[in-house]
């Protein structure tokens, strides 16, 4: 193409059709580009009279140029977007073939190990041998366990354990030293998680995990060698000695305290080694296991209201990924020690699935925040750091496991009972513990508070999905908190001393979420609760005022398989500091493994047969009845209470009266959830509804039929009663109003309530008329819904 130009100073037009720019007008240009990216046409005439370098350009031309500019920016974004998705799916790909390979060396030695058995078992070998001697392979009701003389805990020793580990490990982690299945309802992809299997046949639980993290391999195994700080359930991790070896590797015995997840068993803890070293290929390798039955050296004692479990070899194998990033496999074996908890509890301690996802998929799930969190923003909802975010969350999870433990040696001791049992009484009054929460006041006034109480309490739940139920205990919470116990432990941010609730003076005046922030994956949500027009005393009555909790909410998915779903709140200030006050109290619903223990009689403990269960509706709940036809959980249940010591007994009787009232609540609420209780083999016990909702239900199905013309409800139902509840059980969303008037809705999305987004096909509305045909509402009926 050729152009010419009188003077380098000038842009250069070649008919008229193009534009040849000097670099000093690309780069004034440029300028104006990075503070105004698409200028209007005022814009672009007053850029030309304030560049007198860009006077002799047509505004037109540098309307074209900016279009241009745009042009390529998008494509610079789109093709690093596709470099870097070329990245991830090229490490995915050799991620794949390497477990590829490593199944194909699982099916040769299956194959192998089948052949050499059917040729035994035909030769009869096997029917020959003396019968006295016993297998130490059974059907898994006996174990034989080999005593091995000490091993030798000097350095040396220590080092020699140290290779061990690690070749054990590795064999675990891309070997076929493990049978591994695929974690029910993993599906591996580019956007998933990783590739996650469980063990299949194995001493103890064990987990295996792969996936790509975008940090680098030093940053990942400083991560995961910070435990508690992504292990929810971890309480402390001490490193009590280090060891440096020759290769550049270290050897560190650690001690490790895990809390319980339930009121119903001990804590466990773990005596270990754990031996970081750099292989020959750069990969970097942090393996452990458990160290037993040593001598010449370290070791941990039996510590009390633990139990000692044991690390099988497991570990992390960290590889460098081109392009940045890592390739890591994650290898999680223990043997929880089952025997010593109840048996109805055993199928949580010998669960693989379990351990999968609260430590394997749970360290994983970390390291893709932070590797996220790296590469975004670093202020999120409300100008918060992610890093202060997770923070808060952590403090919330581990407050709760604090008050569900009850540690002594954090100052925790029990009270007496009333009586009964049911509900268990702790009290701490340690300083430590009061200097924790933060307890001041900001005219500079010390707390008068100068105790906590918990109440803790377990139940055996059957037949209730824990999702669900913990969806409604989030979305409703009016049904079993008590708004004068909120406003009470919410006095204890706030300044002035905490009065003891009596009557309830006024009631919720409405529940409102605000999203704070949630996980990658959306299984784990930080929110703030309002509860408006709280009243807590005659003061308030007459200007009711608004309570915050802070409230951590995880495992709502119905579909994710060994879930345990949460829900921890705790009051805070309107100010909300990062370092406001918790004293968290809420709820943990914890799946038990129904399986092949459902069917042995000596596995059935069934609690829930306390809850009167009797059947109502005519319904059965096909989302998830097949799925939880013999589920069982445990529902663990702990409330705090800042009070001033003389009123320990006061609020203990109130703390055990509360616990109990929310123990019957969830209970009628799980009932109500149970798809048994919807079953269609029986009739109500009690009447449904108030007499005013029966009538407005007949009322509704008749102006349906006056406006449309055809029957609201398929099946002709006498009585009000029976009307009443066949709508209750309609398979669309109806909802009345007292707006007088007409609407009609087309298909969309719109907010609940509760501020869930809910999608609808269409919408039909027609005025109720009640005896004296007069309008009375507008009935809405939702077609097709259900939550985005």
């Amino acid at each position: 193409m050729a152009m010419s130009c009188k003077d380098g100073k000038s842009a250069c037009l070649d008919n008229g059709k193009y534009v040849r720019y000097t670099p000093e007008q690309v780069e004034a240009l440029e300028r104006l580009y990075h503070e105004c990216p698409k200028p209007s046409s005022i814009r672009r005439q007053q850029l030309i009279r304030e560049c007198p370098i860009l006077s002799n350009i047509e505004p037109k031309q540098i309307k074209v140029w900016f279009q241009n500019r745009r042009c390529r920016e998008k494509q610079r974004k789109e093709a690093s977007r596709l470099q870097a998705v070329n990245r991830k799916l090229t490490a995915m790909n050799k991620l794949l073939m390497e477990e590829n390979d490593r199944l194909q060396k699982q099916v040769s030695q299956l194959v192998y190990e089948n052949g050499y058995f059917r040729q035994h078992t035909q030769s009869g070998t096997l029917a020959t041998k003396d019968p006295s001697c016993e297998s130490v392979v059974t059907s898994g009701q006996h174990h034989v366990t080999p005593q091995h003389p000490p091993r030798d805990a000097s350095p040396a020793g220590l080092l020699s354990i140290a290779e061990e580990t690690l070749a054990e490990f590795l064999s675990k982690a891309t070997g076929t030293a493990v049978e591994w299945v695929q974690m029910p309802g993993m599906k591996p992809g580019p956007d998933s998680i990783g590739i996650v299997a469980i063990s299949h046949g194995c001493p103890g639980v064990a987990a295996r995990a792969c996936g790509l993290v975008g940090l680098e391999p030093t940053r990942v195994a400083e991560l995961l060698k910070d435990r508690p700080s992504w292990f929810r359930d971890c309480r402390a991790v001490d490193v009590l000695n280090v060891l440096p070896t020759a290769n550049g590797g270290t050897i560190e015995l650690l001690y490790m305290q895990l809390y319980a997840p339930t009121t119903l068993a001990p804590a466990r803890d773990f005596w270990l080694l754990r031996y970081t070293s750099v292989l020959e290929d750069g990969s970097l390798v942090v393996c452990e296991r458990s160290l037993k039955n040593t001598q010449n050296g370290p070791s941990m004692p039996a510590v009390q209201n633990f139990v000692r479990a044991e690390m099988l070899p497991s570990g992390y194998l960290i590889r460098p990924c081109e392009g940045g990033g890592s390739i890591i496999h994650i290898v999680d074996h223990m043997d929880l020690e089952p025997w010593s908890v109840p048996e109805v509890l055993r199928p949580l301690y010998e669960s693989s699935t379990v351990l999968a996802q609260k430590t394997t998929m749970a360290a994983l799930r970390q390291l893709r925040q932070i590797a996220q969190e790296v590469s975004q923003s670093n202020v999120t909802g409300w100008g918060r750091r992610p890093a202060a975010l997770r923070a808060l969350s952590q403090r919330l999870s581990r407050g709760f496991n604090e008050a569900l433990n009850g540690f002594t040696d954090e100052g925790w001791s029990m009270m007496g009972n009333d009586g009964m049992d049911d509900v268990t009484v702790l009290v701490n009054s340690s300083p430590e513990k009061l200097m924790g929460l933060n307890l001041s006041f900001a005219n500079g006034f010390p707390a008068v508070n100068n105790a906590v109480l918990c109440a803790k309490a377990s139940m055996l739940l059957q037949n209730v999905p824990p999702a669900i139920l913990l969806r409604f205990l989030r979305e409703h919470r009016s049904e079993w908190a008590d708004s004068s116990i909120d406003a009470y432990s919410a006095a204890a941010v706030k300044v002035g001393p905490c009065s003891l609730p009596g009557s309830r003076v006024g009631g919720f005046g409405g529940q409102v979420i605000l999203p704070l922030a949630h996980t990658i994956e959306h299984e784990e949500f930080l929110e703030v609760i309002k509860l408006e027009g709280i009243a807590h005393s005659p003061e308030d009555a007459i200007m009711p005022r608004d309570i915050f909790l802070l409230q951590l909410c995880s495992g709502m998915d119905e579909n994710a398989v060994g879930t345990c779903a949460e829900l921890i709140f705790a009051p805070i200030d309107a100010s909300f500091a990062d370092d406001a006050p918790l004293l968290p109290s809420g709820f943990r619903i914890i799946p038990l493994d129904s399986g092949k223990e459902a069917s042995s009689p000596n596995r059935t403990l069934d609690l829930a047969s306390a809850l009167e269960i009797g059947s109502a509706g005519n319904k059965s709940l096909n989302e998830y009845s097949a799925n939880s036809g013999c589920m069982r959980s445990v529902m663990t249940i702990a409330f705090e209470f800042a009070f001033e010591s003389h009123m320990q007994e006061h609020v203990a009787s109130m703390a055990r009266q509360y616990v109990r009232s929310i123990i019957s609540s969830v209970q009628r609420v799980a009932l109500a959830l149970s798809p048994s209780h919807l079953s269609s083999h029986a009739g109500l016990r009690t009447p449904l509804g108030t007499p005013e909702a029966q009538t407005l239900a007949r009322w509704i199905c008749q102006s349906y039929r006056l406006y449309m013309g055809v029957e609201l409800l398929k099946s002709s139902s006498e009585g009000s009663e029976s009307i009443l509840k066949t709508l209750w059980h309609h398979s669309d969303a109806i909802m009345c109003c007292s707006l007088k008037g007409f609407a009609c809705l087309q298909g969309g999305i719109c907010l609940s309530s509760m501020g869930r987004p809910v999608s609808y096909e269409r919408a039909v509305a027609w005025k109720v008329l009640n005896e004296e045909e007069n309008a009375h509402c507008i009935c809405f009926m939702f077609i097709n819904w259900s939550f985005v």
